[in-house]
């Protein structure tokens, strides 16, 4: 990960604009033979991941001499700004390449809360149809429960009930009577 005498990194600016969450390179320019060797890096990959959860390259950088490391794109569910990555050596005048290690990498996306939504826009309909039908069920329950509401003095207000407030309903008042005579 130190830059070698006659390596010259090329400052961020010069190069292509830096994308967010790909990490400003610090070596010199990347092996060639390694840096081309993408299909190798997505092969290793493969090894932990499921072939929808990569996606597409997003480069390849130096960490030293013979050793570099291809970065892809997440698209693992629950790592939205994840990278994965694959590291990528080779020994000397060799044409083979060597997976030095596989993994993800979080970026400055990934630490990142998402935007806050308010409430009331983050109601799905499902969760809103659900709703109105258990209103829809508590209101024709307290229909079906009687066909009188209290009116919070002791009043019923149905026909045939305490009117009075003497604690008898008038249908019972009307048997008494009934029975005196």
């Amino acid at each position: 990960m130190t830059e070698l005498p006659g390596d010259s990194a090329a400052p961020a600016s010069e190069s292509a604009a830096p994308r967010p969450g790909v990490p400003v390179w610090r070596v010199g320019k990347p092996d060639a033979f390694l840096a081309a060797d993408v299909a190798t890096a997505r092969n290793a990959i493969l090894s932990i991941a499921a072939d929808a959860e990569i996606g597409a390259h997003l480069g390849a950088r130096s960490e030293g001499v013979r050793c570099v490391t291809h970065l892809f794109e997440s698209k693992k569910d629950g790592y939205r700004g994840w990278t994965w990555f694959a590291s990528l050596a080779r020994v000397s005048r060799g044409k083979e390449s060597t997976v030095n290690e596989v993994g993800m990498l979080p970026t400055e996306d990934s630490v990142l809360a998402p935007q806050w939504v308010p409430w009331a826009e983050r109601v799905r309909p499902e969760d809103q149809a659900a709703a109105e039908a258990e209103a829809a069920a508590h209101a024709e329950q307290r229909h079906d429960d009687g066909e009188h509401s209290a009116t919070g003095d002791g009043d019923v207000t149905d026909a045939g009930h305490d009117h009075d407030g003497d604690g008898h309903d008038a249908a019972d008042d009307a048997t008494e009577a009934d029975g005196e005579n």
